[in-house]
């Protein structure tokens, strides 16, 4: 039943100089035992950061730093997500190796040519992340030797949807890892030293 009538909320003068703006790219402190939510980039809450798996190697790192992300959701023509393309799969060395076994020009690779693609990719349910800790998706990452899971959810009978994404990376940077590099190991490696502190 929808009420008729609402009452105002309590209101109250802010003094000068005591508040901060709140910074909405702030994560949220964790450990080990944290829910694994609490490092899962929703995707609800969150714009997914897509590119057309056609365009240009140049035009997709121009995109990351345009969106402050190292991460996109790779989309062909009818917008179904196809893969992912990190900022380390176009700055690495696989664009001049692909270039080269092609025996083509870097200019002329796109998206497609470098991705990882959706099958290749490792997943994990929504509901196996809502029982899960940090730990769990920690071990997860390890197992499968990859940055990045994807999390999907079947919302029943319907295609199944990518609800979110766990970085290795994020998780690095809400556990208080000062990450130096992008290889996996040592992030790995960095993790569980925190972890096991």
């Amino acid at each position: 039943m929808e009420r008729l009538h609402y009452q105002p909320i309590r209101q109250f003068r802010v003094k000068s100089g005591t508040c901060e703006v709140a910074d909405a790219w702030s994560l949220s402190k964790v450990v080990a035992s944290s829910p694994a939510i609490e490092v899962m980039t929703d995707l609800r809450r969150i714009p997914a950061a897509t590119i057309s798996d056609s365009v240009s190697l140049v035009e997709a790192n121009h995109s990351m730093i345009l969106r402050g992300v190292r991460m996109l959701f790779a989309t062909d023509a009818d917008r179904r997500v196809v893969g992912i393309i990190t900022s380390n799969d176009l700055l690495g060395e696989k664009p001049t190796r692909v270039a080269r076994e092609r025996m083509s020009r870097h200019e002329e690779l796109t998206v497609r040519d470098i991705m990882v693609a959706t099958e290749e990719l490792d997943a994990v349910t929504m509901s196996d992340v809502l029982r899960a800790e940090v730990g769990h998706i920690v071990a997860t990452l390890k197992a499968c030797g990859r940055q990045h899971a994807l999390v999907v959810e079947d919302e029943g009978g319907a295609a199944p949807v990518i609800r979110g994404i766990f970085s290795a990376s994020q998780i690095a940077r809400q556990m208080g890892i000062p990450l130096q590099t992008a290889e996996v190991a040592r992030t790995f490696a960095e993790i569980e030293a925190a972890i096991g502190s």
